[in-house]
This record gives C-alpha cells, structure tokens and sequence, in this order.
C-alpha cells in the first residue's frame, strides 16, 4: 500500500474522481473506520501553513481549486477534536481547452515523522542530562580535593581523581556514541578485521561487563572446535558489550544472561539471550533503529537505551555479518543473534604467564593496622581521623584490586570493608580473597536491613555498623572483634612441611614453597583440619565460597597443583590422602 495519500478532484464540481486506500485510512484515523471521503470532506475543518482556516465544507472546495502547491504542512481536525499534520501537494491538471480539468492532491501522514522529531528533543535532552552528570561529578570531585584542608591522605585524593578518572571514562564513551552513529549514518564506520580468537574475545567482553557493575551471571557456552572469526576485537568487545547490558537493563537482577555461538555456514552465530520481559512482535523489526525503543518497560533513562542496539547493527554489517532479535513475547526473554565471518585458522596458541608472589610476612614490631576499603572520600577522611586519633595505624583504599597485595603485604589486624564498591560488594569479596577470611571483618553500610545484615555475616563478617555512625561507636565495635580474634594455634607440621598460617608461610624443609591464593587457602584449610576428611562440599564452600555444586573438578585441579610444589605422590602419599568419592584428608599434625 502506497504511504502517500492520492486524491483525484474533478476540476469543474470539485468532487472526487478517485482515491486510493491510504486516503481511506486517513480518513478513518480523523473520523472513524469505514468513513467515506465525501462525508470525511463534509466534516473536517483545516489550517493552513499561513495560518488561515478552513472550516468544513470547504476542504474539498480549497483542495480542488489550489494554485500548484508543493510541500505545505496543513493540520486537519476532526468534529471529535482528533488532528493530523498532512504534508500536501496540489498540482492542476489542464485539458486541451487550457482549463484546469482535474487537480490531483498527495497528502503525506507526518505522525512518523513527528514522532522521530519527539524522539530526536527527547534524545537530546538525554544526551545533554547525561554529559552534565559526570561534568557537575568532575567538578565537585576537583573543587573537593583542591579545597580540602588539611591537606587530604594520599588514599582520599586517589578516590577523587578515581571519580575524576571515571566520569571522564563515561564521557568520552557517550560520544564515542554519537560520534560511531554519526559514521554508520555517514557510511564512514570502518573496522580492522583479523583472525581472531572467539573464546577470549567473550572472555573479554564478559570481564569487561562485570568489572563495569553488571550484577548477572553470564553464563558462556562454545563449542570447542568453534572456528576463529574475523573481526576487529575492539569492536567486537563492543558489540558484545552492548547486547550484555541491554540484557542485563531488561532482566531481573538474579537471572543469568546466556551467551552461545555456533558455525553457521561460512559464518559464527553468537546469541545473547536473557530471561527478562520480552518484546512485542510488533517491536521486532524496528529494534536496531536509532533512539529506537524495544517497547520493554526502561529501568532507567539512559542514553544508551537509544544507541547501543544501532551501533550493533552498523558495527556488525561493517563485518559483513547481519544482526537479529527473537522473543517469544512480553515476560518470556529475548534472544540477540548476530553473525560474524569464519576463517580457517590453526589452533590459537594464546597464554599468560603471571608471576605469583610467595605468601611472606614482613616481620617486625608494629602498631596494630585497619584496612578501610570504601570508595566514598569523605568516608576514608571520617575513617583516618578517627583511627589516628585512637593510635591505629589506617591503610586506605577504595580499589577493591588493592586489596590483596594490601593484606599480604601490610598484614593488617582488621578489615573495615565497605558493602558497595564499583564492580563488586563486599560480601563476593569474602568469597573471592581467601585472606580476608583470616582476620575479623567490620562491613560498613548505608544499608540497615536484616537480609542483608544476615547475608554479611554469613558470609564470614565479624559486625555489621550502619551509617552513619560516631567514632566512639566505630572505636568499640573495632576494640570488640579484636578481642575476639582467635588466637592461632602453632604452626601445622608434618614431616619437612610446615603451614605457618600465622606468617601465612609454607616451607618445606626450610624452603619456601610459593603458592597462588587459592593453593594457599586449600592447603591451610586441609591442614586446619589434619587428622580429618575434609570432604569435596566443605572445601568448595570453604575455599571458593560456592553453597552448591556437584562440580568437583576445581578441587581435584588444585589438590594436584599442590602435591606437585609439595613433592607428594598421589600413590604413595605423605601429605594429602584422597578418600575415593568423599574429599581428602591430611595426617595428624606432629605433636596434635
């Protein structure tokens, strides 16, 4: 069906010759379906782009005898107070006599196109909110650390030019935006393809979706034999990116986000598929459209709601790939399925080597230390003050990556930790840094609710202190845990070996033995244990945190590493004994 509206008026009577099936439909829209053009005509009135208007009656009689108009935007009402913008086109149509014969008019319906514009001032105004916020956070964060007296710890200015850092981050993200929608647009997007690895690409984007505060489990699924692709990595990150967080805007907190790819003839599909609210069938086709919407409820206005499904499309057709949406309907999840070209490629050889340092104690007499880990600088400020003033020595930090090298280095004697930081909260930090299960933990919150008091202390929290507080509460509540700190019982020993979970050191005769984290905290959980099974579900929750799994494979992978550093022989063992389908067990320390 033709979108313009055609009417034919005879030139003499000035009624209609003929009209086609979009006249009809306007028509319907200002008075009701079935609505003829002559009793449509009778009845709506009209004003012109000058102003004038036309009551009814006379609409059919202007449009027959207009001069030649071209492009007039003209708005017609009906008697029920509906309107409609039309833009409109009259040309005469002169017989042999000279005389105007017939008049055809186009009428064009702008709904569309005002709506585009709506779209446009509203895109506009989300675009100047969203530069203004991490502009007024630059701002404060600078006139903050300028003004501050005295003179701020290291560790506070750090937090302030972290802000600093990140909004700029943020900033030139938004118009890395614009700026990739205005090259598709333009057709100037270009991208550096390569042969590329797929495994690690998704490993990136996922790290990157995480680390950036996204709180759904990603769960990856790839064939082994996948082929690599061609594609500019950067970019593939992004488009990855952009599928992970609109997912995760659309779906509930807890729900995992899916992520697959198979061959598809000379290309890889890569789907990401949520559990979240579904989109209308009627929204699929227009979804890659710029400020388009997917017609699932918006959690927040965001400028990427508008740009990030665009920038897809054009990203991945600048692959030669093409880009697709599926949903089974309103609450049953959606499915982002796009493709990118194979290549025949030899088996990747792509690794990391990381040094690990050995898990050593500074010795020497010292004051007793408190970590405070909060990304708030006004709250590291409060901390100092207060712990300076109590003869405490503060380590600061609002980077949650510090925190390891901070504990193995500073051994200090307690961790004021605070719920929320940037990509993480406190209580996955219990879980994922086998050290801080050593010392007494004081989470520090804003959040005072029971669920969430009780999840920090079953994560293995000492206290729980609500914001805000004062520096005699903070002081006695510090002075409490480290009462009530356990006083560790002597080293493990058994033969040559030595776990001196006090130093964190493990020698074996004499010789340190360097050990990751997580061999560490295997090896001394076994030992705390020695003379009893440690069975596969206790060491899963003890040393990775995880409540459920029938998986024991990391167990098994890491009692091998360990074995391997300690010189123990899974056949003749002197350390680690393996009770078949139960765990493994140590000896009875020497002396117990």
């Amino acid at each position: 069906m033709s979108p313009v509206a055609v009417v034919v008026f005879d030139g003499r009577t000035g009624e209609v010759k003929s009209r086609n099936r979009e006249t009809d439909r306007i028509a319907g829209l200002l008075h009701r379906p079935g609505t003829s053009l002559d009793e449509f005509l009778g009845t709506v009135s009209a004003r012109r782009a000058d102003g004038r208007e036309i009551a009814p009656d006379d609409v059919a009689r202007a449009l027959s005898e207009a001069r030649p108009t071209r492009a007039e935007e003209i708005i017609l009402r009906s008697p029920g107070g509906e309107s409609l913008t039309a833009l409109v086109n009259v040309a005469p149509i002169h017989g042999e006599d000279g005389g105007v014969e017939s008049v055809l008019v186009t009428m064009q319906d702008m709904t569309p196109l005002e709506d585009l514009e709506r779209l446009r001032a509203e895109f506009m105004g989300l675009v100047s909110h969203e530069l203004r916020a991490p502009l007024t956070a630059i701002k404060g964060s600078a006139v903050s650390a300028l003004a501050a007296s005295p003179i701020p710890d290291q560790a506070e200015v750090e937090q302030y030019f972290r802000i600093i850092d990140e909004q700029a981050d943020h900033m030139r993200a938004l118009i890395s935006d614009l700026l990739d929608v205005t090259r598709i647009e333009t057709g100037t997007l270009s991208v550096a393809p390569r042969a590329e690895d797929l495994g690690a690409i998704v490993d990136q984007a996922r790290n990157t979706f995480l680390s950036g505060g996204g709180r759904h489990p990603v769960d990856i699924h790839l064939p082994p034999d996948l082929p690599h692709v061609m594609a500019d990595r950067q970019r593939l990150v992004q488009i990855l990116g952009n599928l992970l967080d609109n997912a995760a805007r659309h779906s509930a907190e807890t729900s995992p986000i899916r992520l697959t790819a198979a061959p598809e003839g000379a290309h890889v599909a890569i789907s990401v598929t949520d559990q979240g609210k579904g989109i209308a069938a009627e929204r699929l086709p227009h979804l890659f459209r710029k400020f388009a919407r997917s017609g699932r409820e918006e959690s927040a206005r965001r400028l990427g709601a508008g740009l990030g499904l665009a920038i897809c499309k054009g990203l991945i057709e600048a692959h030669g790939g093409r880009i697709r949406a599926d949903s089974d309907g309103p609450d049953r999840g959606a499915r982002f399925t796009f493709t990118i070209p194979a290549v025949e490629a030899g088996n990747a050889t792509a690794g990391a080597s990381s040094s690990r340092k050995s898990l050593r104690r500074r010795p020497g007499p010292r004051r007793r230390r408190v970590l405070v880990v909060d990304d708030d600088p006004q709250a590291l400020t409060y901390a100092r003050r207060t712990l300076e003033g109590a003869g405490y020595r503060p380590l600061l930090t609002g980077n949650a990556t510090e925190i390891h090298d901070l504990l193995e280095e500073q051994q200090p004697d307690l961790v004021l930790l605070d719920l929320v930081l940037p990509g993480t909260d406190g209580i996955e930090l219990m879980k994922t840094i086998p050290a801080l299960a050593d010392l007494p933990v004081i989470f520090v919150s804003g959040y005072g609710r029971d669920e969430t008091i009780a999840r920090a202390l079953e994560a293995g929290a000492t206290d729980y202190i609500v914001k805000p507080f004062s520096p005699t509460e903070l002081l006695a509540r510090i002075q409490v845990a480290l009462r009530s700190r356990a006083v560790p019982a002597g080293p493990y020993k058994a033969g040559d070996l030595v776990v001196d979970a006090e130093h964190r050191q493990v020698t074996m005769a004499g010789r340190d033995v360097p050990l990751t984290a997580t061999e560490y905290k295997l090896l001394r959980t076994l030992a705390g244990n020695g003379g009893r099974v440690s069975t596969y579900d206790y060491l899963l929750r003890r040393v990775w945190g995880w409540d459920h799994s029938g998986d024991t494979r990391p167990v098994r992978t890491f009692i091998k590493k360990l074995r391997r550093k300690l010189g123990d022989d899974a056949k003749a063992p002197r350390y680690i004994f393996t009770e078949p389908r139960v765990g493994y067990r140590m000896t009875e320390p020497e002396g117990g």
